[in-house]
């Protein structure tokens, strides 16, 4: 092999090396609705996003892998003399997984943020009969409450942010291997909306209003 010949081989294995070590660019799902609502009971969110599985993330689900969906909030209070002050946290993690017997989509969500893998302890189950339908109901949280009555001040600058995207931390081990750099993996969404500084105001629909990612 001549010296070029080596040298063209040597970069071509670099530069692979350096594709598989760069993060992968996450599939963002559409955001249809995006809203924060305050009240004397607190603060509350809605969202309902376009998801779409990736012929890989549906082919696992078929073949009885089951698949997990988080929603992450944070309340936080902004100040200009140190670092924002979080307020409140909320989370709600979605399992969703297929039943060949029934041909039926079975959706459990937990609301225990502070669990890992099967130590998720899940209070409420339901069940679809489309996978396009079971996306919907993950998809979308509807007055969510994320910040407790009493927490937020009046006529005082507050962020929320909320995050959702699909969680690899919780499939079986076989299938994190790689997973990473992946893009069909990697499905995730954020933003951040200013809150109303009094109760009873409405954040207007994404778009209208000063936002950032």
């Amino acid at each position: 092999m001549t010296p070029l010949w080596r040298w063209l081989l040597a970069a071509v294995c670099t530069w692979m090396l350096v594709l598989q070590a760069l993060p992968a660019l996450a599939h963002e799902p559409e955001v249809l609705q995006s809203r924060l609502q305050r009240s004397a009971d607190g603060l509350q969110l809605s969202v309902r996003l376009a998801l779409a599985p990736s012929p890989a993330v549906e082919d696992a689900l078929l073949k009885g892998v089951p698949i997990y969906f988080a929603w992450q909030t944070e309340v936080v209070r902004e100040r200009w003399y140190w670092t924002d002050k979080r307020i409140s946290a909320a989370a709600r993690t979605l399992r969703l997984a297929y039943q060949p017997l029934t041909r039926r989509w079975r959706v459990s969500l937990s609301t225990d943020g502070g669990a890992i893998g099967t130590g998720l302890q899940y209070a409420l189950h339901q069940n679809f009969d489309s996978l396009a339908d079971a996306l919907s109901g993950i998809s979308r949280v509807v007055s969510w409450q994320i910040a407790e009555p009493g927490r937020l001040e009046e006529d005082v600058r507050y962020q929320a942010q909320w995050r959702f995207r699909l969680d690899l931390s919780l499939l079986p081990r076989p299938f994190q291997i790689g997973m990473v750099n992946q893009p069909d993996w990697v499905i995730e969404v954020q933003r951040n909306l200013d809150v109303p500084a009094n109760n009873e105001a409405e954040a207007r629909p994404e778009g209208a209003t000063s936002e950032t990612r």
